[in-house]
This record gives C-alpha cells, structure tokens and sequence, in this order.
C-alpha cells in the first residue's frame, strides 16, 4: 500500500465549488503521479452522473467507470481533504474524497479497507482535521 497512496497525492484543505471541481481535483493528484491519464478523469465524471460515489459519514471515492480501465497505468489512490465541504447531492456533504485508480480486481481490496477505514466517524474526522499529509498517510497505512 505504501506506493499506493503518497503525501504528493494528498491535498489538504482544499476548497471546491461543487463536486466536478472536487473529483477534478482527486482526480487531477492521480493523473500528476503517473497513475492515469487525463482520459480517466472524465471517466470519473461519468461515473458520478451514473450513481454517487459518496459513502455516508462525509465520505465519497469517486472513481471510473469499467471503460476507463485501460486509463490507468498503476493503482494508486490520492485524499483531497475539504474542511468546508462540498454538496454531492441529496443532501449529502462530502468533507472527504478519496480518488481511486486500480489495474484489474485489486479496486476491491482497496475499496473494502477504505471503506473500514472511514465507517468510523472518528476516522473520518481525524483525516478531516489533519494538519499534514504525513498524518493522513499513516492513517491509511494503518488500515490499507
């Protein structure tokens, strides 16, 4: 996990008009490391009008759609932290995004340990309040 997810890939107190600009900019992390290209974030634009990708508890992992498997280069997952929050629709505010590119089933292992990482509302807040990429990195290394 430790190439996986980087303190280049973290953003902390980001500031976004409304979701498209707050996927861009987890998806935009992914793109400057190498893990996707430009292609894939349209992709996760796609997969947002298809379903939402927020998870409860101030959480949301957008992510592409099946097509844009051939986007990715490597696995990799970027946080992009938003301490005023952004409206991801039905009245559901995201505080927390973390953007996820994965090659082949390995989306589900990473999926599944964010997913128990941030079922926790006390996770959440604390990678929500972090006050470095260094804090938010050992907490997913933690758990991931």
């Amino acid at each position: 996990m430790k190439n996986i997810l980087t303190t280049e890939k973290i953003k902390l107190n980001a500031k976004a008009a409304n979701k498209e600009e707050a996927i861009r900019l987890a998806g935009d992390l992914l793109v400057q490391a190498g893990h996707v290209t430009a292609q894939y974030v349209e992709k996760m634009l796609e997969r947002e009008e298809l379903a939402t990708t927020y998870i409860g508890s101030g959480v949301a992992i957008p992510h592409g759609t099946n097509e844009a498997k051939a986007e990715i280069r490597s696995t990799g997952i970027s946080v992009v932290q938003v301490p005023d929050g952004v409206d991801f629709g039905e009245g559901n505010t995201a505080y927390l995004l973390v953007g996820i590119a994965a090659v082949g089933d390995e989306h589900l292992e990473v999926l599944s340990n964010i997913a128990i990482l941030c079922s926790e509302e006390e996770n959440v807040k604390r990678i929500v309040q972090a006050a470095t990429a260094e804090e938010i990195l050992a907490m997913f290394t933690e758990e991931v």
